[in-house]
């Protein structure tokens, strides 16, 4: 099996490096970390070299029917720059029925189109290009043909702009400035873009939404250096909003985004994951980016205090609900439009998602997800709770969780003035909870 490992931020996951290379050849762990620890204390400015040398040892891909059993120390605890008001959602089966039932994700016809970028994002739709210029000069003037190559492909794949299409509807709150507002926008679809970079590193991943990705075209070590230079190119346009708040934000949301990776990272086949320690952890990795989206495009125009607050909560939950359709499109959703080699992938490579927690809860004992996780026939054991997940009332229960907090995004937006940007950040909820892949 493979321990997925953040291979940047100066390979911090030493830890979980040592995990996988413990469950390839059936090492204890504490003997591993012990042994690396040793020998980076004992020599010093050559300790790098020896965890280059554990990193490589990693396997290559993931073995289905692999009986190790991961014991981990735990989770990566989040700080709480961004606040959650208590219960973020219900813990139990049984607390989620008594929310209320379900309202499904509407199952789009195969001859629907999808919306038009002027019907989504409204008021700022007609603004959008100047965002992918900013972007796309991101890859000109390098003075590097090889990193421009690099450059130009991944960028080439940007997707819909929801994150910087928010920031500039924030914008529309206060002086609107484009020469403020655009580097802002397009400085966070960078930050966006070079996540998923590192992302594909880590999972090795050879396609992210039908095209190929960065590590398959020019190798991991040239991608993880192309998602440092995204990330550098990202501060310089943030650090062009001249508003020392607003580098504040991108710099803790950056923080925060490492952490939720790190946790999800090292917790990979731990099953004592709970509802909360699950909100925690997309709240770092994804929710923490749509927040400050939502909030730094109105702080950057001067809106009321009042207004960027409002921003803040409407971003925050709307990403909590956009990481919750995910993971419910990760067992419901068409594999090959995901992206996803398979239904139920994060659970087959490790990842609780809320189905599966839900899932736990309700069936605590003789758990085919515990004994997977354990390495009992695994492959087989996964196949039967991807299909109990399918088949029971988890994935209406998750539904109804992501629309809950799609709610809560809606009621953020009652502190903003009636308008057409308004309005269009209430159609985005819409739109996140209905799209199907």
């Amino acid at each position: 099996m493979v321990m997925a490992t953040s291979r940047d931020m100066e390979h911090a996951v030493v830890g979980g490096v040592c995990a996988g290379i413990a469950s390839r050849y059936e090492y204890p762990v504490p003997a591993v970390r012990a042994a690396t620890v040793a020998l980076s204390v004992a020599t010093a400015g050559l300790g790098s070299l020896a965890y280059l040398a554990l990193w490589k040892k990693l396997p290559a891909s993931a073995s289905p029917e692999a009986d190790t059993t991961i014991e981990d120390d735990g989770i990566v605890e989040l700080s709480e720059p961004i606040e959650v008001n208590a219960p973020l959602a219900p813990t139990t089966s049984e607390q989620l029925r008594a929310g209320g039932s379900a309202t499904p994700m509407r199952a789009a016809a195969a001859t629907s189109a999808p919306p038009s970028i002027e019907s989504l994002y409204g008021p700022v739709a007609a603004d959008l290009p100047l965002v992918r210029e900013q972007i796309g000069e991101v890859a000109r003037g390098v003075g590097f043909d090889f990193l421009e190559r690099m450059l130009e492909q991944q960028l080439a794949s940007t997707g819909k702009l929801m994150r910087p299409a928010i920031s500039l509807l924030g914008g529309k709150l206060g002086d609107y400035n484009l020469d403020r507002i655009v580097p802002l926008a397009a400085s966070v679809e960078l930050l966006h873009t070079a996540t998923l970079v590192h992302d594909d590193v880590i999972d090795e991943a050879d396609q992210r939404r039908g095209n190929e990705t960065a590590n398959s075209l020019f190798g991991n070590s040239a991608s993880v250096m192309l998602g440092d230079y995204m990330f550098a190119n990202s501060a310089d346009l943030i650090a062009r909003t001249d508003n020392i708040q607003v580098v504040k934000n991108f710099a803790a949301t950056l923080m925060m985004i490492v952490r939720g990776e790190l946790n999800q990272d090292v917790t990979v086949f731990e099953y004592s994951e709970d509802v909360q320690r699950y909100l925690d952890r997309i709240i770092g990795k994804t929710a923490s980016l749509f927040a400050t989206a939502a909030e730094n495009g109105a702080l950057v125009c001067n809106a009321p205090a009042d207004q960027v607050a409002a921003m803040r909560e409407y971003g925050l939950k709307l990403g909590i609900a956009f990481q919750i359709v995910d993971d419910v499109l990760d067992f419901t959703g068409d594999p090959e439009v995901m992206g996803k080699p398979a239904v139920g992938s994060d659970l087959r490579g490790g990842t609780l998602t809320l189905p599966a927690i839900l899932y736990m809860q309700a069936e605590p004992d003789d758990n085919p997800i515990k004994r997977a996780f354990d390495g009992q026939r695994r492959h087989a054991n996964l196949d039967r709770a991807i299909n109990d997940i399918l088949a029971g009332p988890y994935i209406e229960e998750t539904i109804e969780t992501a629309h809950r907090f799609g709610r809560e995004a809606r009621a953020a937006l009652e502190a903003l003035p009636p308008g057409e940007p308004r309005d269009t950040l209430a159609t985005l909820v819409d739109y996140v909870l209905d799209r199907d892949s």
